[in-house]
């Protein structure tokens, strides 16, 4: 297992942990008397007051950035894992990128027309190095949505990792992690905008579709 470094509290270009948005959000929701009761409550900051919106998905780099995030309210599952690691970066938490390929088995008619298939490449995690270990943290999903879809929400308790449960309340199948992307000190935009132009065709660079994505999702799930 290796450790961390310097890189992994400086601030980049996406991980904007000096943006002072960033550290604003950091001072106010990083809490607690040890690093492992700082990084749960950030985490479930960040997972609830950033809504997830896979409908906005905007691949330049400003679209991309941490603070970005905190500016609109929303983001998909990549930009809130780089807030996620931003603000972890500004509270002094050594925190790096990981990513994977999920078959997501609920989605909304609407996107599913937009990817034209149920796998998501580079689902963006975070990784946050606590209490000796590198700890796996996903904070895609708000809790308000997690009701709206029936899925129970992520917890993370600062040791055991935070993934997708494989299954929803109604026991259907919810997440497969089918591919493992491994670790990055930074986010691979330019390899995320590749792998998208060949798995996602129609997507292009920026791509906002009308409506809710948890109404619908609610809706779709009760007709």
């Amino acid at each position: 297992m290796n450790a961390p470094n310097d890189l992994h509290l400086r601030p980049t270009g996406a991980i904007d942990s000096d943006h002072e948005l960033v550290q604003a959000f950091a001072w106010q929701h990083a809490q607690g008397a040890t690093e492992r009761e700082r990084a749960i409550a950030l985490y479930r900051a960040v997972r609830d007051e950033v809504r997830y919106d896979p409908y906005r998905i905007d691949l330049s780099p400003q679209g991309m950035r941490a603070s970005t995030a905190l500016l609109t309210g929303y983001g998909w599952c990549v930009p809130k894992a780089v807030l996620m690691a931003a603000t972890a970066r500004a509270a002094g938490i050594p925190a790096r990128l990981g990513f994977a390929d999920v078959r997501n088995h609920l989605s909304t008619e609407k996107l599913r027309q937009t990817m034209k298939t149920d796998v998501f490449v580079f689902h963006g995690y975070t990784e946050l190095w606590l209490d000796g270990a590198w700890r796996k943290v996903t904070t895609a999903f708000n809790r308000s949505l997690c009701e709206k879809f029936g899925l129970l929400p992520l917890e993370f308790d600062g040791v055991n990792d935070s993934l997708y449960h494989p299954y929803d309340q109604a026991g259907s199948r919810h997440m497969e992690y089918v591919n493992d992307r491994g670790t990055y000190d930074d986010l691979p935009l330019d390899e995320i905008v590749q792998t998208f132009a060949v798995v996602y065709p129609g997507m292009g660079s920026a791509a906002e579709a009308t409506g809710d994505f948890g109404d619908d999702g609610a809706r779709e799930r009760t007709a």
